[in-house]
């Protein structure tokens, strides 16, 4: 090994010994920079012994120092060092480094502790120190390699605000005394401190759901004062004996393969959408027409499927995912919630979703109480969704069709007893092309005495009590919301100045449910216009009965909404 007693070798025989006697594990990549960084010391003293005594050593001059010891920034060549270190005329190469930003909404914290020592070394992604915040403690972690010079702030210290000077970084371990009595410039960028500033608004009083663009018009005028018939929904065609008749279960099973044919980044999933064909036929013909590639059966694990189709989605693909009942959507509804509807604005719109959610909601028949739940109140209170409702076949040909072309995440509630249900159609819906607007509700027939509101199987139920309503003489206007989330408000606010009455329909529960928002909307869009108080039919609120006369007991009737709708037009 050499002769390593003299003062002139030591330095050489210390970085030699480190060489010959490795450990046999290097717990991290900081540790490995730490070696390095002791490595080079050695060299560069027996570089410096050498040249002092003139001896002929192997390292003197340091020629045959590794280029990782030593960075560009030792270069004399370079005074000001690299990376994020800067030298002024009083302190050599250094890094201030600030109170981080460890959120988005985070403006002050506190130190918890300090990591690292004054000149202890600092390798890039070290713990510098434990930062805490009114939520949680977090680390922070150094950016650079270096030596801790100075601690500005010592731990404990609290409501520090972010981008305050906490320590300091200097690049060689012999400057670090050069840093002793070292005081941070006060910020000539540093924005003064607001006065009498009012605080900030959380909460809108009155939500605002016009697109940006239109946002400059002021509400305070309110919808109130439009003329009656802007926003008016549009009229439902009214079709020829000849016209082609549609289950909605075909409708659907059309919409789907059209789609597919169309576009070849589309694909179904779901429990027994293969090789059974669907729990309801809804896929039946899919599998061999498309293949299992694109038509996959999945085991019953909604949270699994789920999360899975939502990595599909944000890789480019357009999945459409079937649940056998939207009771089992409970299973998946983070991924729903926190993935599908929050990833493009957590990802400040740089990251789609293209993804449809499908499958029977509300009621069928004699299933009981954890199989009928209405969800839509739930999934339209969720920004970022779309939310789908279709009525007859003609609906759901076009919504389906529109909802997998749009690049949003979409909740299509479907309604199992309407399946079976046929419907002409119009000879426009029958083309590859057509789509139904989302967005849009649908007045089924137009009325002038009072406005009977609803969606999915509901709207059939309504348009038999108009039926039953107009021979007593009262005429009602019949809409057909389709969409949930966006909502249609003008055209709701357009037939209540019309009819200046309204009754809203629906399976689900009376709080918080779909009728709720809708009253509270007409409060606000209509408010003056309206002759009676806002009316609902929701379904009763306990779990369904399993027992099937109190099942029917338990949900809006024709005659229910016979009887509600006199009672506004005091008949």
């Amino acid at each position: 090994a050499g002769d390593c007693s003299s003062a002139g070798r030591s330095g050489a025989c210390s970085a030699r010994q480190a060489l010959s006697n490795p450990p046999l594990t290097m717990a991290s990549r900081s540790a490995l920079r730490r070696g390095l960084a002791v490595i080079g010391d050695a060299y560069a003293r027996s570089s410096r012994a050498a040249n002092a005594g003139g001896g002929n050593n192997a390292f003197a001059g340091g020629q045959h120092i590794h280029r990782l010891l030593f960075t560009a920034s030792r270069d004399t060549a370079n005074p000001n060092g690299t990376r994020g270190f800067a030298a002024n005329a009083d302190l050599p190469p250094h890094q201030v480094v600030p109170f981080p930003s460890l959120s988005p909404t985070m403006t002050h914290g506190g130190i918890a502790g300090w990591k690292k020592k004054e000149g202890e070394f600092v390798a890039t992604g070290d713990i510098l120190a434990e930062i805490q915040t009114d939520k949680a403690t977090m680390e922070m972690e150094s950016m650079e390699e270096g030596w801790m010079a100075k601690i500005i702030v010592p731990e404990g210290t609290e409501d520090i605000p972010v981008g305050k000077p906490v320590a300091v970084l200097c690049e060689e371990q012999a400057d670090i005394a050069a840093f002793k009595d070292y005081v941070p410039e006060a910020s000539a960028d540093a924005p003064p401190e607001p006065k009498d500033a009012a605080p900030a608004r959380a909460v809108l009083e009155r939500p605002d759901y016009r697109p940006i663009g239109e946002r400059s018009v002021p509400l305070t005028t309110g919808l109130a004062s439009k003329p009656l018939e802007d926003g008016a929904a549009a009229l439902a065609p009214v079709l020829d004996a000849d016209s082609p008749v549609m289950t909605v279960r075909d409708a659907l099973n059309s919409a789907l393969a059209e789609e597919m044919e169309r576009d070849e980044k589309v694909f179904m999933m779901g429990e027994e959408v293969g090789d059974y064909q669907g729990a309801y036929k809804i896929t039946k013909g899919l599998l061999q027409r498309f293949g299992a590639d694109r038509v996959r059966d999945t085991p019953i694990t909604e949270a699994g499927f789920t999360g899975l189709a939502c990595g599909a989605a944000m890789m480019g693909l357009k999945p459409v995912v079937e649940f056998m009942t939207f009771n089992f959507s409970m299973q998946a509804i983070d991924h729903i919630v926190n993935t599908a509807a929050k990833t493009l604005y957590m990802s400040a719109g740089t990251i789609s979703c293209p993804i449809v959610f499908r499958g029977p909601n509300g009621a069928a028949a004699g299933v009981g109480a954890q199989h009928s739940q209405c969800f839509a109140a739930w999934y339209m209170s969720i920004p970022g969704l779309k939310v789908l409702a279709p009525y007859d076949a003609e609906d759901a040909r076009g919504l389906l069709k529109a909802a997998i072309r749009d690049p949003d995440p979409v909740v299509f509630l479907e309604n199992e007893l309407m399946y079976g249900e046929s419907f002409p159609v119009s000879k426009e819906a029958l083309s590859t092309d057509y789509v139904a607007p989302i967005g849009k509700a649908l007045v089924m027939r137009p009325g002038t005495d009072v406005t009977l509101v609803s969606f999915s199987k509901m709207v059939g139920f309504c348009k038999n009590a108009a039926d039953e309503l107009a021979k007593e003489g009262i005429e009602a206007e019949v809409i057909n919301l389709r969409s949930l989330r966006p909502l249609d408000r003008d055209a709701i606010a357009a037939s209540v100045r019309k009819t200046n009455r309204i009754v809203v329909v629906e399976e689900g529960w009376p709080q918080a449910g779909v009728g709720a928002e809708i009253a509270t909307m007409v409060m606000e869009d209509a408010f003056d216009h309206l002759d009676a108080p806002v009316e609902r039919v929701t379904g009763v609120d306990v779990p369904m009965p399993y027992a099937a006369n109190l099942e029917k007991a338990a949900l809006p009737q024709v005659e229910d909404i016979v009887r509600v709708a006199k009672r506004v037009c005091y008949k």
